[in-house]
Order: C-alpha cells, then structure tokens, then sequence
C-alpha cells in the first residue's frame, strides 16, 4: 500500500473538528454506574502449562450486564511482589489465545491480564471463548461494526468498553498486583479499546495504543475500502436513510474523544501506509490525547504497524513507568 493519507507534516498537527455528543460523559458514567451493579465475580483458577519461570490462571470475571469474561493471568515465578501489570485487549476477530501465547511482558516481570473479547474469537490467528449473551436488536453487516447501530444503549461496544474497563477493576483488585501501576495495551481494536479506557479512567500507570481502530469513524468509512470499516459503508449501502442516526450512534464511541479525556502516559504507534486504520484517524486521537504522550511513526509500514519492533519500544516504556 503507497502512501494514500495527509503528509506526515500535516499529521502532526490534524485536529479535526470531531462531533462529541453533549450527553457523553453522562452516558458513560450512567453505563458504568449500571454495570457496578454486577460484582465482579472473580473466578480464579490455575492453569497447568510447561512454561516453568511463569504461573498461569484461567480467569472469569463479571462484564457489562454480569457476563462472564475470559481472561488469562500470566505472571513471572519468584518476583518479589507486588507487580505492575499490563491489562491487555486483542484485535478485531481474534480472542484471548493459548496461554503460552503471552509472555514478553512477564519476561520483563510484569503480570499481564489478557481480556478475552465477547463474541469474537473465531479466527484460527487467536482463538477466543467469550460469548455474547445479549443478541443484535436490528440488522447488521457481518460482523460486530454493525451491532446495534440504530441506538448508543444497545452498541456492542458499550459492552465491550464496559467489560475492558472492569479488567482494570480485577487487575486491580488481585492478589499480588500493584493497583497502582497498572498500564492498558492493545493494537488495532485492542488499541482503541485501551484508548477508550484511557479515556474513562484517571488512575492508570500508563496506555500503550498501537495503530488503534475504532477512532473517527466518520474520516475512516470514506477514505478507506478495507474491513472493518467497510462494515459500516456496506451496512449504510443498504440502511440509505440511517446515516444520520449511525453517526450519532458512533460518536458515543469515538476514540477521538476518549483521547480527549486521557491523562495517563500514552504511547502510541502509527503507520503511514495502513489502509485498515488510516494514519489520520490516529493522529486525529493522539493529539487531543492530555497526557504525557510519544508516537512512533513507521513510514513505509500497513497496518502491522512496526511489528516485533514496537515491542521493543513497549518495553522501553514500560521499564519508565514501574
């Protein structure tokens, strides 16, 4: 993919006007207040894997609604405690994995707390075992993008913001962890997941957001063909007369104004040829984000953004921030 995006000068400084609903904080802080109704109903139990320097725990927790939530807690053996830990989210489609699939960050002697995604998971790249209870209340287009589009109360990602927010709540509340240095990651759906959690949490140690999705919707259905997005181009294709109302849904969930709320250390990733998650739509976040932020920048990069290498930089900042 060539460069297709605003030059990387203009990038810089790309503050777009993005609609914010007047009620959004209210919304959110009605959504969580609902879902603190549900205890968290923390299930712990161990899980037998060959790895002989990390302990594993399958973990179930109570989401939005008091849906169970899948987790994997990896830590580090024979760290003196307590531990930071990284509360991560998994991209688009994809699902908590294998255990064994987890461990830089408890090499670098973090515990990492790997959120399973509700109905997602299906693909063979990381399989998931979380599903959805609550149902679509209208149409939609393939996959989650479209779920409840007609109404910001019956959105899937209400639902899912809401579980990601309360696996910051667990982290917290476990045995051995640090509440106090507990730092959100994720790339693509999951980078927009952290974001969006960063945006509605002030006591996080740190936000690791790499090429993330789910952020100004109403730049990335127009200038790109590629999925997920298209979901919503297509679902609009057929609902001709609910553009109004899809994009009042999607505000709800911008990251664009999570960012605009997000305070804690940010680091961020983008790159300028990723189709998936145009290059603008990330800067567009990044710089209304509040905190103390960096962004690495990887120019002839798609949407696997700087790979192996972004790693390195995720310990680097997480080495800053125990």
């Amino acid at each position: 993919m060539a460069l297709f995006d605003l030059p990387l000068e203009q990038l810089r400084e790309y503050r777009p006007d993005v609609p914010e609903p007047a009620d959004f904080d209210e919304f959110w802080k009605s959504t969580l207040t609902d879902a603190a109704a549900h205890d968290l109903d923390v299930r712990l139990e161990p899980f037998a894997t060959d790895l002989v320097t990390l302990d594993v725990t399958d973990v179930v927790f109570a989401g939005w609604g008091g849906h169970p939530i899948k987790a994997w807690l990896v830590k580090p053996k024979n760290i003196e405690g307590p531990l930071p830990c990284v509360v991560e989210f998994i991209g688009y489609s994809g699902g908590r994995s294998y255990a064994w699939s987890h461990t830089t960050y408890p090499a670098a002697g973090w515990a990492h707390l790997v959120m399973d995604t509700r109905g997602q998971g299906f693909g063979n790249w990381q399989p998931g075992d979380t599903g959805d209870p609550y149902g679509t209340t209208g149409p939609t287009n393939k996959g989650w993008m479209t779920q409840g589009l007609e109404d910001p109360e019956h959105y899937y990602y209400r639902r899912v913001f809401t579980d990601a927010y309360r696996a910051v709540d667990v982290a917290k509340g476990l045995d051995g962890i640090d509440p106090d240095r507990i730092v959100v990651a994720g790339g693509s759906q999951g980078g927009g997941i952290a974001q969006a959690v960063g945006g509605l949490r002030d006591d996080l140690a740190g936000a690791m957001i790499d090429v993330p999705f789910l952020t100004y919707f109403r730049r990335a259905t127009t200038i790109t063909d590629s999925y997920p997005y298209k979901e919503i181009g297509e679902f609009l294709s057929g609902q001709r007369l609910s553009e109004e109302r899809t994009f009042a849904t999607l505000d709800y969930f911008d990251g664009v104004n999570f960012a605009a709320r997000g305070t804690a250390p940010a680091l961020y990733s983008v790159a300028l040829m990723d189709d998936i998650c145009p290059p603008s739509t990330v800067f567009a976040a990044y710089n209304r984000w509040q905190g103390e932020k960096r962004i690495t920048v990887w120019p002839w990069n798609g949407h696997e953004g700087g790979g192996i290498l972004q790693k390195g930089e995720q310990l680097k900042f997480l080495a800053e921030h125990r």
